[in-house]
């Protein structure tokens, strides 16, 4: 699974993703039964989504501020304030779509700390079964000795699937190391995502959106040692013995390669392609001390329109954005003081409690919607995650996966 490195002269054509809609999880009200459906109550009554009520609406979400650069190609962006996490502008924020490598940011922000930068470790080809075939690759080694830190770089320079698959087993393995990413993606309530591989291959039912991947974004750039590494251009990567090679960071607004202006003021963070999802990429950009956060996910301008759509979005959030009214925010993680509602009912359950049919108005289970009266009310967090110590900072890809996969 290649993340978004350049696109190769062999590269296969782009594959339009499948139809995807708003996550059911990502729209939140009160259980049916303690606030019964009305078929007479209109939909939009009692409706809570993650991160405000307009972030579920189709089409472009922007108020107080014009200007936004057009003819955008992607099937969903969404432009953040870092510091404050308001939504300056949106589209599509919770459609869901598969998220190529920008996935690996939540693999970050799960597994980054449970090792030391310096703690070293011993490749052996066990650690190496499992990578799915097509997938981009730093180039780890059975036999050879890596430390942590330069792993870590094979994943954030190379989108190396090999270096996430070491990390997952020292971490106790793929499959502890997915149900880990899916509790941590709950916490940051980053409901639209569903893990299915550390990596963010292509592998069915693994999506993401536009606005949990600047979740995770905006929660990684917190970290000191997540900011390192998504902002380091190149690095040397052993190759055995005392050989080294040198490996870049497939970023094309952080590097300039392939042609892409470099941006000023970009910190990183993350990019991917597959021939599934297309392109993905999540930047962030700091400019007279203030920094944006933009996810573009799945432009039909393809490799270098994925950059050059963040580009001109993060422009236009330094710019006239800079006027912008919010029409969202990006919520706390609940293991940091952040409220939750609980799910919206199914269209079963908001039959049963309702005693009948909902009306067409009034039923959008299909989106997560709850319509009612009184009821979207947000419950504290209770019991806090346990979670280690994280070299805070306050915040100022490609990959080659094989042919399928960048």
């Amino acid at each position: 699974m290649r993340d978004s490195s350049p696109l190769p002269p062999h590269a296969p054509p782009h594959v339009p993703p499948r139809a995807a809609t708003l996550s059911r999880r990502a729209a939140l009200g009160l259980a049916a039964a303690a606030v019964p459906l009305s078929a007479a109550a209109p939909a939009s009554a009692a409706t809570t989504v993650i991160g405000g009520e307009r972030l579920g609406r189709a089409g472009v979400q922007v108020r107080g501020a014009s200007g936004l650069p057009k003819g955008l190609t992607a099937r969903a962006w969404l432009v953040a304030d870092h510091e404050s996490g308001q939504v300056l502008a949106s589209y599509h924020a919770h459609r869901r779509l598969p998220p190529a490598s920008t996935l690996k940011m939540l693999f970050a922000d799960t597994v980054l700390e449970k090792f030391e930068r310096a703690e070293r470790y011993t490749v052996t080809d066990a650690d190496l079964v499992g990578i799915p075939a097509g997938s981009s690759l730093v180039g780890v080694k059975a036999g050879i000795t890596y430390t942590v830190e330069q792993l870590w770089l094979g994943v954030f320079l190379r989108s190396g699937n090999d270096a996430v698959h070491v990390l997952s087993r020292m971490n106790g393995g793929v499959a502890e190391t997915v149900a880990q990413m899916q509790t941590k993606a709950e916490d940051l309530q980053a409901l639209d995502t569903k893990v299915v591989s550390p990596d963010g291959f292509d592998h069915k039912g693994q999506m993401s959106s536009a606005y949990d991947l600047t979740l995770f974004a905006r929660h990684g750039l917190a970290d000191a040692d997540f900011r390192s590494y998504c902002s380091t251009k190149t690095a040397d990567f052993p190759a055995g013995g005392k050989k080294t090679f040198q490996i870049q960071n497939t970023d094309r607004l952080l590097t300039g390669a392939w042609g892409v202006e470099t941006y000023d003021g970009l910190i990183g963070v993350k990019n991917g392609y597959t021939s599934n999802a297309g392109n993905t990429f999540t930047g962030a950009a700091t400019r007279g001390g203030r920094t944006l956060l933009v996810t573009v996910l799945h432009p039909k301008s393809g490799g270098s329109g994925v950059y050059e759509e963040t580009a001109v979005l993060l422009d236009w959030g330094f710019g006239a954005g800079a006027k912008a009214e919010a029409v969202g925010t990006l919520v706390d993680p609940l293991s940091e003081g952040g409220s939750r509602a609980t799910p919206a009912p199914t269209r079963k359950a908001a039959k049963g409690a309702a005693g009948a049919p909902a009306s067409a108005a009034g039923d959008r289970s299909s989106w997560g919607l709850v319509g009612g009266a009184a009821g979207a009310v947000a419950l504290l967090a209770g019991g806090a995650l346990a979670v280690r110590g994280r070299r805070r900072v306050v915040a100022g890809d490609e990959s080659s996966e094989g042919h399928h996969r960048r």
